[in-house]
């Protein structure tokens, strides 16, 4: 596979993971969903996840794979290469792989005494993929074998960073998020 393809590959793989934590951020608010709870002296997740902004977000990621999967034939003649076509288990699981990776990393936010916003190199660039890989992994192993292949999966893991970070600079400078990371 020419790095192109992998790297084009690998994006289209993983925007039903990549979109659910922005649905999130834009259809967000409401009940939390650890209730205002705490464990010791800090809350639990915090306000910043909701069962709205959580729901919300899988179905950002769901219904993109739906598109993407209508749209993949013309794509994939236009590139001269196959694209992937998503599987609704494989669908589920990365944008719900994304969404409770998100909320994993609140929750290890909160034991190390990170306030909701504040930074934690790493993890919050990567939280999302280190879930939703397992559990597509899990739930679509064929189509998860035949797309993630470890060219894949290496691109994902070294470009997913770079993305995250600079959507959030222009989600920040759009007003769209407290702080730039």
């Amino acid at each position: 596979m020419a790095i192109l393809e992998t790297i084009v590959i690998a994006f289209w793989a993983m925007l039903p993971a990549y979109v659910p934590n922005n649905a999130a951020v834009l259809a967000g608010g409401g009940r939390p969903i650890d209730g205002g709870r705490t464990w010791g002296d800090r809350r639990v997740l915090g306000d910043g996840k909701t069962w709205r902004g959580t729901a919300m977000g899988i179905v950002a990621g769901v219904a993109l794979a739906v598109v993407l999967t209508v749209i993949e034939p013309t794509v994939s003649d236009a590139l001269g290469f196959a694209v992937p076509r998503f599987e609704p288990l494989a669908a589920l699981g990365l944008a719900g792989g994304a969404m409770f990776g998100d909320i994993l990393a609140s929750f290890l936010k909160r034991r190390s005494g990170r306030q909701r916003g504040a930074m934690f190199p790493g993890l919050d660039q990567l939280d999302f993929v280190v879930v939703s890989l397992p559990l597509t992994a899990l739930l679509a192993t064929d189509w998860f074998l035949t797309w993630f292949t470890l060219e894949v999966i290496l691109v994902v893991v070294v470009v997913t960073p770079i993305l995250h970070v600079t959507t959030n600079v222009i989600a920040y400078k759009l007003g769209l998020k407290n702080e730039p990371w």
